[in-house]
């Protein structure tokens, strides 16, 4: 398949963002970009513009476009949050699933791990979205699993920075999931199960913190006011 200028662009920026090769605050300069991939800037606009919808690009006045700052705190909140409402969802499900259901999350979380030596964040985190969705949409409790889609949601353009930043959380987040599927086949009480789900969510919060504190990008949150 031949892809268009606009998508070939949009997947090279992407993926430079992504892979942190464009870290916040990096300055995407349209003829520069044009020029490496030996294409006009017209195309090249198109994909900023779609990169920018996604909440990873930004655009300042006299500035042009840059690669968007994570609000650490914002992250923060939506990992705290996603963290409690995903546990209690991922018990409440456990009793519903089947036999089937553990081994389909398996084999998604096989997918993964096949991922860790040639890690491509941007797969990863879609293939970790499905293997949680497996476990928690049976919840029966549609206003709990009506946050845990919102939260979801407003991850959306988080979660490629945050496995791109932390690689080695992945392989971690890998061997915690074979846990909380142990726990749940072997009808381990609800609230062990619900505690295996929110500190593995609150693990890779730590670990992306951790690691933006390290670069001199992020601040403590516990020194924030």
């Amino acid at each position: 398949m031949v892809l268009s200028k606009s998508e070939r662009a949009y997947q090279w920026v992407r993926g430079r963002i992504t892979g942190r090769e464009y870290a916040a605050g990096h300055r995407l300069v349209l003829g520069t970009i044009a020029d490496e991939l030996e294409m006009s800037v017209v195309p090249v606009r198109e994909a900023i513009r779609r990169l920018e919808a996604e909440g990873l690009v930004s655009f300042e006045r006299n500035v042009g476009a840059r690669v968007v700052f994570l609000d650490e705190s914002e992250y923060v909140f939506a990992m705290q949050t996603l963290g409690l409402v995903e546990g209690s969802a991922t018990a409440l499900s456990a009793p519903l699933l089947t036999a089937e259901d553990l081994d389909r999350a398996l084999a998604v979380n096989d997918r993964m791990q096949a991922l860790l030596d040639d890690f491509d964040p941007h797969e990863f985190t879609r293939l970790n979205q499905r293997f949680h969705s497996v476990l928690y949409e049976p919840c029966p409790n549609p206003h709990l699993l009506d946050l845990v889609h919102r939260g979801w949601g407003r991850l959306a353009h988080l979660r490629d920075s945050s496995f791109a930043f932390v690689p080695g959380r992945a392989r971690h987040s890998v061997a915690e999931h074979v846990e909380i599927i142990r726990l749940i086949r072997s009808g381990a009480d609800p609230l062990e199960i619900e505690l295996a789900a929110r500190n593995h969510r609150w693990r890779t919060m730590d670990a992306f913190l951790a690691a933006r504190r390290d670069d001199g990008t992020a601040p403590n949150p516990s020194e924030t006011p």
